[in-house]
């Protein structure tokens, strides 16, 4: 039977590699819709917990996975040789950068190798991972002609890039729109058909490298407003008379032209800290520097420099040497309400105070624990007793769970890098990133 009408039919057997973040979402979606799905991750361990039904990601949770298990509609597994039973393969691997900055996209190259070996007539492969122009057409194509099989004709490959938003529970991968661009327009055709399947609305470019450069937009945007609200919050310290907050939601008041964004710590997640290396990269190739987008991922890198340097400086106006202080940190996902810590500020502001201060301590409700360089923290229970032993409570994660009013009334000081306390009247002792202490 032609792919096409497997796609209609949903006889099409789904093959996703990498069951992670972008990966467990899409597989259980394509399962909830009435097709096969086999995923296929190297981590043993995370394979044998999926398939007893254990989900470890917020946007699949276990009880939906459960319910496509029960119907024979998902399972996991280690082994690629899977690929020569699949016909339609989604690629959901990891895409960080190096120390360096530079991208690292052995995984994609990895898995590009593995599938080349199974690789038959009549699949279509699917690159999900966010990466730089020209990965679909010049790394992984290459790749998966090695055995003389020809792109277009047969076997099928596009670039339709993830747009997961963790713990969004508004829009979800069926009703965000997904961008698809296909190496030949036959291979556009099926990819969104399937698509189409899952997802309410698809939006056809002309290219896998239109749809690769679309993803890298959609973030190095959210990357540079951040950066300028950064920097504000920073004038607004040095200014001494103006908080960063009041300008935001004034100027939100505005119907038109304009769209808040929020200083913080530094950013997280994995697209906006990462998306701007990977274009920066890649326009070098072309003798062109991205001067202003490399500028504003070095504002939101220093954020958390920055954080520190206030803190140190907070403490040292209330008497107290860093070197003694006890710190508790509220929250450590990179973003409210989830458990994801991946390149998280609250991270890389656990690993710059280490070595300054006396104690350091977190409580989050959705981490139990995080590793940082090597050294484990298990969040501790929220009391009143520890607010009031801390020197000063750093919330760096806004979690809606906190009851900002009961901490600040407990807590001897509190800086507070998200605006979080904004309805408590202790302005003595807490100390606003963008807005100089009361």
């Amino acid at each position: 039977m032609p792919l096409k009408d497997k796609i209609e039919e949903r006889t099409a057997k789904i093959g996703v590699i990498g069951l992670g973040y972008v990966g467990l979402p899409l597989a259980v979606e394509f399962a909830n819709s009435g097709f096969e799905v086999v995923g296929v991750d190297v981590a043993r361990k995370r394979v044998e917990n999926l398939n007893s039904g254990s989900s470890y990601i917020d946007d699949a949770p276990s009880s939906d996975l459960v319910k496509v298990i029960k119907k024979g509609l998902f399972r996991a597994t280690t082994d690629y040789g899977v690929v020569s039973e699949l016909d339609v393969i989604n690629i959901c691997v990891p895409t960080p950068f190096t120390k360096s900055k530079d991208p690292d996209i052995s995984y994609i190259v990895n898995s590009s190798q593995q599938i080349s070996k199974y690789l038959k007539k009549e699949k279509l492969i699917i690159l999900r991972s966010t990466t730089f122009p020209e990965t679909t057409e010049k790394i992984v194509l290459p790749i998966l002609e090695r055995n003389g099989l020809k792109v277009g004709r047969d076997f099928f490959l596009a670039f339709a890039p993830e747009r997961i938003d963790p713990g969004n529970k508004i829009y979800t991968t069926k009703n965000t729109p997904v961008v698809v661009g296909g190496v030949t327009p036959k291979c556009s055709t099926l990819a969104s058909a399937l698509l189409k399947k899952i997802v309410d609305k698809v939006v056809p470019v002309s290219s896998p490298r239109v749809a690769e450069m679309t993803k890298l937009l959609e973030n190095i945007y959210r990357s540079v407003n951040i950066a300028l609200v950064n920097e504000l919050a920073c004038l607004c310290e040095r200014m001494g008379n103006v908080d960063i907050w009041e300008v935001i939601d004034a100027a939100s008041t505005k119907p038109f032209g304009f769209m808040p964004f929020y200083p913080g710590p530094g950013i997280g997640g994995h697209c906006i800290l990462v998306d701007p290396y990977y274009l920066s990269w890649k326009a070098k190739e072309y003798d062109f520097h991205t001067n202003f987008i490399e500028l504003a991922a070095e504002t939101n890198e220093n954020m958390p420099f920055h954080v520190m340097e206030s803190l140190i400086e907070g403490l040292s106006e209330r008497g107290l040497c860093a070197s003694k202080a006890k710190i508790l940190i509220l929250g450590v996902a990179f973003k409210k309400d989830v458990s994801d810590t991946r390149n998280s500020p609250a991270l890389k502001l656990i690993e710059l105070l280490k070595n300054r201060v006396a104690k350091l301590t977190y409580n989050d409700p959705y981490v139990p624990e995080i590793s940082v360089n090597g050294v484990s923290y298990r969040s501790l229970e929220l009391t009143a007793n520890r607010l009031k032993s801390a020197d000063c409570v750093l919330i760096a994660t806004a979690h809606s769970s906190y009851d900002y009013k009961w901490i600040a009334k407990h807590a001897r000081f509190i800086f507070d890098t998200r605006n979080a306390t904004k309805d408590v009247k202790h302005p003595s002792k807490i100390l606003k990133l963008g807005n100089p202490l009361s």
